[in-house]
């Protein structure tokens, strides 16, 4: 098989519960801090389930009045992360047509598909903002960002549910190896804390009803968790060639060593441990790696009963149990179609800092769980170790995303 051209990570950038930069983020996780609160909304008095990650940055501070005014949150939140990461690569001078946009979302501008909606009904059609239909297409935060950045070579929307901005990541490191893009912003967003997601999700029971104890409420793994944390954000990773990286003397962050997507074609909301071991192990194969290879995995772990559960027996069969496993949901609460993408960037900060962060509120594992789970503080990589990490994304509608992702 030839050896296939290297996608090297040249940015990074993030907006999320915890903070509206890496540098915050990281800060934050590594401090074991929550970005998990009670919702003060009026619209939030009448649920069953009053709490959420939200991003409590002022994006006016990020963002223009026009862009304010013509954008979804989601639009927003995905720009101001990546501006960050556009930033941090030095804003490579790039052939148009050769650079491309990858972001994918769960719920895309549903926030205004609501609001507007209620505008409607309240105030009938000529209170309708004009910029409604782009502010509610699940495409925008993708066209945006191509829009800000001048863009060209496609702007992509991978829509698959939570493991969407894991998606993207594949899909824009594909692009790269096929020759058909030198530069790739790839990553996820979602804005959907709403009444109507978090009555949803209530009502399929997968929500925490730890409502008077927010900051203890998401608990990856925990014997004790009951349902995961509905949160909003963005991350976006910048991709290059590393022909084109080199030739430019762009500082790496990393790259994506391998990727891999599966469809469990099961159930609509059920996940099946077999593809979740089978996108794990295509990966790796992509990657030219073994499980030995890998030196930690930040999993998908959103904090149900059942979905860890099943992930954890699934990481086992293909690692065994001594491999170390985090899951930073219990600080951030679950971003959706961010997720992935979220993960990505901490499984590069890892790596560059040799320090993995610990599960948030594991107060005692459960048993069912056979995995060597970073319960306190971080995690060190042993030193001279060939660090290489692995991150997994899981879906509604049976979709599976898992990435290898190596330092610099």
């Amino acid at each position: 098989m030839p050896v296939q051209p290297r996608v090297l990570v040249t940015g990074a950038g993030t907006i999320n519960p915890l903070g509206s930069t890496v540098k915050e983020t990281w800060e934050a996780l590594l401090d074991g801090r929550s970005g998990i609160a009670e919702l003060t909304q009026d619209w939030a008095e009448q649920l069953p389930v009053k709490i959420a990650g939200q991003v409590t940055a002022d994006l006016s501070e990020h963002l223009g009045t026009r862009e304010m005014k013509r954008m979804d949150r989601c639009g927003q939140l995905a720009l101001v992360a990546a501006r960050e990461a556009w930033t941090q690569a030095g804003t490579p001078d790039v052939d148009p047509e050769r650079f491309a946009v990858v972001i994918g979302s769960a719920y895309g501008g549903l926030g205004s598909t609501l609001e507007q909606d209620r505008a409607l009904g309240r105030s009938g059609p000529r209170k309708v903002s004009p910029h409604t239909l782009t502010r509610l297409m699940v495409n925008g935060p993708a066209a945006w960002v191509s829009i800000d950045l001048g863009a060209r070579g496609g702007a992509r929307t991978p829509v698959s549910a939570c493991a969407s901005g894991a998606e993207a990541i594949v899909q824009a490191a594909e692009m790269i190896r096929s020759g058909a893009a030198d530069v790739v912003i790839a990553g996820g967003v979602d804005a959907s804390v709403n009444d109507l997601v978090i009555s949803g999700f209530s009502q399929i029971r997968a929500l925490s009803t730890r409502t008077g104890d927010p900051q203890r409420a998401s608990r990856p793994f925990d014997g004790g968790r009951d349902g995961f944390v509905l949160a909003e954000g963005a991350a976006v990773v910048v991709l290059e060639s590393e022909a084109h990286a080199r030739a430019r003397g762009a500082a790496v962050l990393g790259a994506v060593a391998g990727g891999a997507v599966t469809s469990d074609a099961n159930d609509i909301v059920a996940a099946d441990p077999a593809m979740q071991r089978r996108v794990m192990q295509k990966a790796l194969d992509s990657a030219g790696m073994q499980p030995a290879d890998i030196g930690f995995i930040h999993a998908h772990a959103t904090s149900t009963p059942v979905g860890d559960r099943l992930e954890g027996q699934a990481i086992n069969a293909v690692f065994g149990a001594d491999v170390p496993v985090t899951s930073t949901k219990g600080h951030t609460g679950h971003l959706l179609g961010g997720a992935g993408s979220l993960a990505a960037v901490v499984v590069l900060e890892a790596l560059r800092t040799g320090q993995v962060p610990g599960t948030l509120n594991v107060e005692e594992q459960d048993p069912d769980v056979d995995l060597n789970v970073i319960t306190e503080g971080t995690h060190r990589l042993p030193p001279g170790f060939a660090p290489a990490g692995l991150v997994n994304a899981f879906g509604f509608g049976g979709h599976s995303v898992a990435l290898v992702i190596t330092g610099a």
